[in-house]
């Protein structure tokens, strides 16, 4: 067997986190589709498919096939995690080793928590945390890929209220998160499908889906103002182009996410358009966690002084 490499190359290391920050999305994906097809128990038992077996049988059917496909891609995504945490460790990247790591521990919690999910019946509070766990995961792998690109963490490129705003806006995005799993836990596609009687077989949360719905968007809205009111002041001070553009970015994002969220409210949540909102969520995750990284310039940047000129250097 070859030995690893003494040093893993930045390049390397950067493909490496990416494949890692793909991964987390993706199985959030996959784990939407779990839920929608009503396959939450196609695998009615943890961590075994079923009592006798690892592995699907026949007699789950399809549903089998699409819960075990979703396990079986926890064990990809943690091949993934390990290959990136090695080659961290084996870099002179040392600032990166506390995101890589966090970001591997958090597959066995999860894990974990699935299995919960599924010995408790689809409880629809552990399906909420199964996700929102995975929406951390998600942001401190796109953290982790995004520093990759660059030698190191310098100083902020932004004044004191502009960092105030973007952390105001990854707390209100967190919170918009955390309302959307109470819509979803309070709505029809909250629990497994029993297909002869056309219901979901677990409770839902108990709150009403019309208002929990409304204060989602109430929140949403709120979300959009304040990304706005970022991307007003970022282009009346001349403010540095990363942050400009990623807060343009999650913008665009935010508003499709917005529009696909209305439209399959209104159309009565079909699962495609419910899958594509899920796709919206770890975006937006993503694109939060982009606008937080890019306060802070490469180690080589300059720290934003009281005057103009730092900022229009960065530009």
């Amino acid at each position: 067997m070859p030995a690893l490499p003494t040093s893993f190359s930045p390049a390397t290391v950067s493909r490496l986190a990416l494949a890692n920050a793909v991964a987390n999305g993706l199985i959030v994906v996959t784990g939407g589709l779990v839920r929608l097809t009503g396959s939450g128990l196609g695998c009615p038992t943890w961590p075994r498919c079923t009592d006798e077996s690892f592995v699907t049988t026949p007699e789950l059917a399809g549903h089998g096939v699409i819960e075990f496909g979703n396990r079986l891609l926890t064990f990809v995504l943690a091949a993934v995690a390990i290959a990136t945490v090695v080659a961290v460790w084996r870099s002179p990247r040392r600032d990166l080793r506390l995101l890589a790591a966090l970001t591997f521990l958090g597959i066995p919690a999860q894990a974990a928590l699935g299995g919960v999910t599924v010995l408790t019946g689809l409880n629809p509070w552990t399906v909420a945390a199964h996700f929102l766990v995975s929406a951390v995961l998600v942001a401190l792998a796109t953290t982790l890929w995004l520093r990759s690109r660059e030698p190191g963490v310098g100083q902020p490129l932004l004044r004191r209220p502009f960092v105030l705003l973007v952390a105001g806006i990854a707390a209100v995005t967190a919170v918009v998160l955390v309302f959307g799993t109470v819509v979803t836990g309070s709505g029809p596609h909250s629990g497994d499908l029993d297909e002869e009687a056309g219901v979901t077989t677990v409770d839902r949360m108990g709150f009403d889906p019309e208002l929990v719905s409304q204060l989602h968007a109430d929140v949403v809205f709120l979300l959009l103002g304040l990304t706005v009111a970022l991307l007003v002041a970022l282009y009346a001070t001349d403010s540095p182009g990363r942050v400009r553009r990623a807060a343009r970015d999650l913008l665009i994002v935010q508003l499709a996410q917005g529009v696909i969220g209305y439209v399959q409210y209104f159309t009565d949540l079909p699962i495609a358009l419910v899958l594509l909102h899920m796709l919206g969520a770890v975006l937006i995750t993503a694109f939060t966690a982009r606008l937080v990284w890019s306060v802070r310039g490469p180690s080589s940047e300059l720290p934003l002084s009281t005057s103009s000129e730092p900022a229009a250097a960065t530009r």
